[in-house]
């Protein structure tokens, strides 16, 4: 399938799965709590007692126990692939929206300097104060809520980002997450998209549409990311447009620092001292949860994106400035 993206995007991305989406969505998204969390917990106890009660079978009929497991395994990869995971091999969102992946220092520069402006005068248009760091006045239902509307308004310029309706929920394994790393994640399943509920409120806006953006179907991290960003800057709501600036920002900035250091410390010179301290607050929640396990979950994440149509890996998520430069460059 990975060799035919052109036929992945037509009947499946665009004919299979969104009825899928539409069924799963209809089946789970009046359930408060996560559906799909308490099916990893039942998969995880499952195994367990499979494991022990069929222990002497590898010892006296090892050939049938590892077929067994082969065959559950594989049952598991289909229903992976056919409820959602086809969608990493669909054409590229680059090439359905005529954007260019490539760009030079001198664009990225360009395109960081007018996400700065355009970062600092949405900052202080909340808070009043160059400053201060934002807080937003909204509880985790309300921002998916809010998230929501957002994908509505991008609906209107892109048809096929037309989001079938909330299925955002708090992760059963919110702490778990945090000591891995990662902020969220869609369940294959049940299509619920799983948040980080330990994650500050600030970090919320970009991380529950990236979420939404797979539900769409858009498995590549990059895309979901440039997606994400699409869908919280033509939301009408202040806090969404500014975490979606600030969030493009930052990926610029990662790549500036990498490309030109002294443009990327005069850049930080300009940036509203708020802003920053938003970036801090994020940095030193992940930082509370740093641990030597970390790494080697993200090993294992990078190389399952490889196995799935992503050369970069983990890698991916920074190919997102390539789709910002060019939608942004004047």
């Amino acid at each position: 399938m990975a060799q035919y993206p052109e036929f992945v995007e037509t009947y499946y991305s665009k004919g299979i799965f969104p009825i899928i989406s539409k069924l799963l969505n209809t089946a789970f998204k009046w359930i408060p709590f996560s559906v799909g969390d308490l099916l990893y917990i039942a998969l995880i106890v499952y195994v367990l007692r499979w494991v022990i009660k069929n222990v002497k079978r590898l010892r006296t009929h090892p050939k049938a126990w590892v077929l067994d497991v082969l065959s559950f395994v594989s049952l598991l990869y289909f229903m992976f692939h056919l409820f959602w995971g086809y969608n990493y091999y669909r054409v590229p969102l680059h090439t359905t929206l005529n954007l260019n992946p490539n760009y030079s220092t001198e664009q990225l520069k360009s395109v960081t300097h007018q996400l700065v402006l355009k970062t600092n005068k949405l900052h202080f248009a909340i808070t009043h104060d160059s400053l201060l760091k934002t807080t937003l006045p909204y509880e985790f239902v309300e921002l998916t809520d809010i998230s929501q509307t957002g994908y509505s308004q991008l609906e209107t310029l892109y048809p096929h980002f037309k989001h079938n309706g909330q299925n955002s929920k708090k992760s059963l394994f919110s702490i778990p997450l945090s000591y891995m790393g990662f902020s969220g994640y869609v369940n294959p399943i049940t299509l619920e998209a799983q948040i980080n509920a330990q994650m500050p409120l600030n970090s919320m806006p970009t991380t529950i549409a990236h979420e939404q953006a797979h539900q769409l179907g858009y498995a590549a991290e990059n895309e979901a990311n440039f997606i994400a960003f699409l869908a919280s800057i033509h939301n009408k709501n202040p806090y969404f447009n500014y975490a979606g600036y600030k969030f493009a920002l930052r990926y610029c900035l990662q790549e500036l620092s990498k490309r030109d250091s002294e443009a990327y410390e005069s850049t930080l010179c300009a940036m509203n001292p708020g802003v920053l301290e938003d970036y801090k607050e994020a940095f030193e929640f992940w930082s509370a949860y740093n641990n030597p396990m970390e790494p080697l979950f993200k090993v294992f994440y990078s190389h399952f994106l490889k196995a799935n149509n992503q050369d970069k890996g983990i890698e991916s998520y920074s190919y997102v400035v390539a789709l910002l430069v060019d939608y942004l460059e004047e």
